[in-house]
């Protein structure tokens, strides 16, 4: 080949490349000049014709394109309220976010202890289930009516979301196993992670509070079969959605704790909260005006939960004495009718006043129709006199656990002293353990002898304490009952 012509197919080579810069720019070009095309089109000819274009061409690219994609938005509905889903898929993903997103949010939790990360807008992560792959990314859109700057009002309509993409062969695994299980977890972690509270009312309204009481069954003066025994009870109960769904019963379990004052039944409540990490309910019956705003008042208490009625005998007049509670009402409405009328005025404005919660009213909050609402939860009422209660409010089905918490035993009294003292064994335990046998003592009681009042820390002095206050009961005891006076 003679060197002109060389020359001349390294012109024609050398021509014919083009640089990364120049290439790009040409594409940017065409893509510009074909969304030119495509808004004038769209400006000129009828939206009937350019509506049939859109859908044939995103038939077109389904058929070319093999991914599914869902979105999730932050808010549904007509009243724009969170959407459960959409919280279920951010607490899902908090984990995955930490471990593959490059840009996080990060926030303080609710305990106000931990950090909470989580991904930031137009992040993605990918999941595998079953051994199929997918993605969720993050997203926002941002209103146009309010993407204007404003001054006096800086307020920007923001409405997030998630996008999961996966091959549309997947789609029976994605729509069916997958989502639900995404559901599952992201509810359970948002339940393991929240803050508990404690809730109490005033009329038809709840108010609540951070609960923080460290009540636990390890820390709990009574009987350890006993305890154990309400242990697996609850936990059992936690885990039981599904058989409560198949045999048709609502999703709750009623606890009726009793006995003397000062043996632990509100700190069994706590330490049942702590044990199944349920917010509580305290209600009052005195502050509620009537069945409606009972009823109101349980609709509005979560899942999760447990409502307790403390001193139920002290509450409202439900003690069983219903027949005489009838005569009684006729009674003073008979000497109503013989005041005089300033009198009679008085008398109804403190009816008014007064709770008309009924016992039927009541009944049907434990276990009518509106107990079915909100899920799981436990009711718990707490008396120190069960005979006096209405045999109607405590039947099996309504309270189906009797728990008495008594006087305090030997093997109460060492987790006591363990807590307290911090002592398994001590040589004064044998005489505590005979006297214990004799006298009727609460935990309450027991707990308050051995609480540290000094900067010695000596068990035995505690240890002595008791056992002076034992004695000291027990003469007493003597004198009131006499010589023939015998062991509890």
């Amino acid at each position: 080949m003679s060197e002109p012509e060389s020359c001349l197919q390294e012109k024609v080579r050398g021509g014919s490349k083009m640089n990364p810069g120049d290439l790009f720019g040409h594409i940017g070009s065409i893509v510009g000049s074909l969304m030119f095309i495509w808004a004038m089109f769209k400006q000129f000819f009828p939206y009937q014709v350019v509506n049939q274009i859109e859908k044939h061409s995103q038939r077109l690219v389904t058929y070319v394109y093999p991914y599914i994609q869902i979105t999730f938005h932050e808010f549904t509905g007509e009243r724009l309220m969170r959407s459960e889903a959409y919280s279920a898929i951010e607490n899902y993903l908090s984990s995955k976010a930490s471990t593959q997103a490059k840009r996080l949010k990060g926030d303080i939790g609710k305990n106000n202890q931990s950090l909470v990360l989580s991904m930031d807008d137009h992040e993605e992560v990918s999941d595998e289930f079953n051994g199929v792959k997918l993605w969720w990314a993050s997203g926002k859109h941002i209103s146009k009516a309010q993407s204007t700057v404003s001054f006096h009002h800086p307020m920007s309509d923001e409405r997030r979301y998630y996008k999961l993409t996966f091959h549309k062969r997947n789609r029976d695994v994605i729509l069916g196993t997958y989502l639900n299980y995404v559901m599952k977890e992201g509810k359970a972690i948002k339940v393991k992670n929240r803050q508990r509270k404690l809730y109490t009312n005033s009329g038809s309204y709840w108010s609540h509070v951070v609960f923080e009481h460290p009540a636990t069954f390890q820390t709990l003066a009574m009987d350890p079969e006993e305890k154990e025994m309400i242990i697996d009870d609850l936990i059992t109960f936690s885990k039981s959605g599904g058989f409560y769904a198949r045999i048709g019963r609502a999703w709750k379990r009623g606890y009726l704790l009793y006995g003397p004052p000062g043996t632990g039944k509100s700190t069994m409540i706590a330490a049942m909260a702590n044990l199944l990490g349920y917010d509580l309910y305290d209600l009052e019956l005195t502050a509620v005006k009537d069945n409606t705003e009972l009823r109101k008042l349980l609709i509005e208490t979560s899942s999760k939960s447990i409502i307790v009625i403390e001193d139920i005998d002290c509450s409202l007049d439900l003690t069983g004495q219903r027949r005489k509670k009838k005569e009684k009402e006729e009674k003073e409405q008979e000497q109503e009718k013989n005041h005089t009328g300033q009198n009679q005025q008085g008398m109804q404005e403190k009816d008014v006043k007064s709770s008309q919660v009924t016992l039927s009213g009541l009944l049907n909050f434990i276990d009518g129709l509106w107990s079915a609402c909100a899920g799981e939860r436990l009711i718990v009422f707490t008396t120190n006199y069960v005979e006096k209660l209405d045999p109607a409010l405590v039947r099996k089905g309504r309270m189906d656990l009797h728990i008495e918490l008594s006087y305090c035993g030997f093997e109460a009294f060492k987790l006591l002293a363990k807590n307290y003292l911090n002592i398994d064994a001590h040589h004064l335990f044998g005489t505590i353990s005979e006297l214990l046998k004799e006298i009727k003592i609460t935990p309450a009681e027991v707990a308050e002898h051995l609480m540290p009042k000094s900067a010695s820390g000596d068990a035995e002095i505690y240890l002595k304490s008791l056992i002076q206050a034992l004695e000291l009961t027990k003469m007493q005891e003597k004198v009131v009952h006499g010589p023939h006076w015998t062991e509890k």
